[in-house]
């Protein structure tokens, strides 16, 4: 979806990435979020030199997945790396062809340097085959994407099959690679919550119109407080979910007209992802409250919702330090502004 036209990719626009991942997030968030991997991942493939994103991305079959968080150590070879590491959070890792990770290069005298604070990092492209995948994936919710953590040892890499981290090749054209890397991948995060949150809202409003709930004459839809309810609800899912299509919406038209995004665009970006997250957990939460002790049972979807809506909450791109930082670029106020 999200891979350049000019290896076959789709090129799709920020606007229909973000509603594909809210759209299959509605049937099953696990399916949603391996889905935003596959993606965000994909957008990634303008980085590498065009022969290694033919290699990586060029089947209409394959699933690249991978870690950015430099958990590796490379050493230089002969045309390319040696690489060793273990990675967290390796979601779809059991049904990848490639999978990535994130390593600082090496040198003889320690780790190089970009600059007197920054070492040289890249994202390493490792075959499936290459990797041990770690039965480490024992959590709350999400539980279907198999993020377990995954392991190298001693692989090579060749040069054209990794990149540094924030550069970019010259042989994709398109737009879409000027789009805020950081910003994409935290509002396609956002995205599987709002599928989630849009999901938990029909499956209350279904549960409803059938449910008596115990001690109640009454349907718990003719009940003024699943009345509220519901309305908040969508109104809160509804706004951050706006939120996010006008913040892409506006950053996507600077871009396309040949802009640069500002800093405020790629605050604004992260801001709206971590609103839209928050907000459908939010309603999440609403709808198994309503729910009552239906929710609790495994055969109801509304608990795995609750329970999945939180694991992605948790995630580093919709954190609540998204907010703080937002906040200082828009009151002008220095800050570190590489993470947005």
């Amino acid at each position: 979806m999200a891979v350049p036209s000019e290896i076959g990719g789709g090129e799709a626009d920020p606007e229909t990435v973000i509603e594909s991942i809210d759209a299959v997030s509605q049937a099953h968030g696990s399916t949603g979020w391996v889905m935003m991997i596959g993606a965000t991942t994909g957008f990634t493939a303008f980085q590498l030199p065009r022969r290694g994103a033919e290699e990586v991305f060029g089947a209409r079959d394959g699933l690249v997945v991978g870690a950015v968080a430099p958990r590796g150590r490379a050493t230089r070879s002969d045309g390319g790396f040696h690489v060793t590491g273990t990675w967290p959070f390796g979601s779809g890792s059991a049904h990848a062809t490639w999978i990535a990770g994130g390593a600082i290069v090496f040198g003889a005298h320690g780790p190089e340097m970009l600059s007197e604070s920054i070492p040289h990092i890249r994202n390493m492209f490792f075959p499936a085959h290459e990797v041990v995948v770690k039965d480490t994936w024992h959590v709350s919710g999400l539980k279907g994407t198999g993020s377990n953590d995954f392991e190298v040892r001693d692989s090579f890499v060749p040069e054209h099959r990794s990149s540094q981290m924030g550069s970019a090749g010259d042989w994709a054209e398109g737009r879409l690679y000027r789009f805020p890397l950081f910003g994409l991948f935290a509002l396609g995060v956002a995205a599987v919550a709002t599928g989630i949150g849009r999901a938990a809202i029909d499956e209350l409003t279904e549960l409803a119109k059938a449910k008596t709930p115990t001690g109640s004459r009454r349907l718990l839809a003719e009940r003024a407080t699943a009345q509220e309810g519901v309305a908040r609800a969508e109104a809160l899912l509804r706004s951050g979910r706006a939120f996010m299509l006008d913040a892409t919406r506006s950053v996507w038209a600077k871009v396309k007209s040949g802009e640069r995004a500002a800093v405020e665009d790629r605050a604004l970006l992260r801001l709206a992802a971590t609103t839209g997250a928050m907000n459908a957990a939010a309603a999440v939460d609403i709808c198994y409250n309503l729910g009552g002790a239906t929710s609790i049972y495994s055969e109801s979807p509304l608990q795995r919702h609750f329970r999945d809506v939180h694991v992605v909450t948790q995630h580093i791109m919709v954190g609540q330090p998204t907010i703080e930082v937002a906040g200082r670029v828009f009151l002008g106020i220095p800050t570190d502004s590489s993470a947005l």
